[in-house]
């Protein structure tokens, strides 16, 4: 099957469930695309009683499209630089504190967190899993996903102070989870006695200083380039060429293109800068650009989240060891933010609830499912691939759907 196929058949149902949801459900787009596309799979499983030959389509086009390099390779680049282009810099400035503590030192407390208690926990169930593969969990789940957290806090009506730590923390927090996630997953691959100290510090410097490093000067070049003409046309394909030939040079140099991207849309979206380098009319088409963009794109991903159910192996012992890692993952996200919430939280006034609502509206999305499907078989992937598939969909369906009303409650 032809790659332009691919694209035209998760477009058509992108279209066809986004327009279903809208006329009828009326939920946040991520939310009901994601509830249709499932129920739309589980249909297709039932229909292949009679006759296999749609269940068999879905499986070959999910079976051709390489999902983690879809996703972290491509897709996240585009999303992150057009979440980054409409955060509010100057909020995002005040609270840069926490939320660089809340992405640093609250996803290492939680991937230390969520492996250990799962390694007790697995063995409860019946699965004999070595602590460091727990631990690799750990990081493919910590991270909050900022695609599905900048769709749902939308309609939710979280403070703006709030809103702006949550958003924050998630821009930031997937490229610092990756880090975490590749360097675990290269002890578990070579063992201990062949990883050093040193590996880490250099995986750190490289991906993450790196990766926001270039992000500074792709910025500044971006904005120099704005600067120095007005044609709204160019300066649209400008900030398309920024995001693709900075994705390509962060590939290459192994650095993180994540944060790269993160850092250049804050940069070109700073209200300061836009003021100095954008015409009214650029800075609109510019906006209309991305936010065509970000709505495409988490339209597509959303509908493949959906489909890549008919790859996962469901077994019982696997869902129920699901369904437990659910409060397990809210737990130890509770915890690992409550000594940067209370350390801040007089400095800076912070709502009421900040971490019950942080918990709470920490959502988990493609990026966890990513990570999950470059495991590999001796880390027991299928076990994990289950178990944050099922962490993904209550997190996106009834974490996204009750955000809003917790809100309400507690404010």
């Amino acid at each position: 099957m032809d790659y332009f196929l691919i694209i035209t058949v998760l477009v058509f149902l992108a279209a066809t469930f986004g327009y279903i949801n809208v006329r009828f459900l009326k939920l946040p787009n991520s939310i009901g695309l994601m509830i249709i596309t499932i129920l739309f799979t589980l249909g297709v499983f039932a229909l292949s009683y009679f006759d296999p030959r749609l269940l068999n389509a879905e499986k070959l086009i999910i079976t051709q499209i390489d999902f983690r390099t879809v996703l972290l390779d491509v897709m996240l680049s585009f999303l992150l630089f057009a979440g980054a282009l409409h955060t509010n810099f100057e909020q995002l400035k005040i609270q840069r504190w926490p939320i660089l503590i809340f992405a640093t030192l609250g996803t290492l407390v939680s991937t230390f967190l969520i492996g250990t208690i799962m390694f007790y926990t697995l063995q409860l169930v019946g699965f004999n899993v070595g602590f460091i593969y727990c631990l690799l969990f750990g990081a493919l789940i910590s991270p909050t996903d900022p695609i599905a957290v900048l769709g749902i806090l939308k309609s939710a009506g979280v403070p703006k102070k709030l809103e702006t730590k949550i958003v924050g923390e998630s821009l930031f927090n997937d490229g610092v989870g990756v880090v975490v996630f590749l360097t675990i997953f290269k002890i578990a691959e070579f063992g201990t006695d062949n990883f050093e100290p040193t590996h880490v510090i250099k995986l750190f410097g490289q991906e993450v200083i790196g990766g926001i490093a270039l992000g500074l000067f792709l910025g500044w070049i971006t904005y120099r380039l704005l600067k120095s003409i007005d044609d709204y046309d160019i300066e649209v394909i400008i900030t398309l060429s920024t995001v693709m030939v900075g994705t390509v040079i962060a590939q290459k140099m192994h650095l993180s293109a994540p944060l790269a991207m993160v850092t250049a849309g804050l940069i070109v979206g700073n209200n300061t800068i836009r003021l100095s380098s954008m015409s009214e009319v650029t800075e609109l088409y510019v906006d209309k650009f991305w936010e065509l963009i970000d709505i495409l794109l988490n339209t597509i991903l959303f509908v493949l989240i959906g489909m890549e159910l008919v790859v996962l192996t469901f077994e019982g012992k696997y869902v129920i060891a699901g369904l437990m890692t659910i409060p397990i993952i809210l737990i130890c996200r509770y915890l690992s933010l409550l000594f940067p919430i209370n350390f801040f939280k007089k400095r800076l006034d912070f709502v009421p609830k900040t971490n019950l609502i942080m918990t709470w509206g920490g959502l988990r999305g493609g990026i966890s499912i990513a990570l999950a499907l470059g495991l590999t078989h001796e880390m027991h992937r299928d076990l994990f691939l289950v178990i944050t598939y099922i962490v993904v969909v209550f997190s996106i369906i009834v974490q996204g759907l009750t955000v809003g009303k917790l809100v309400k409650r507690v404010q």
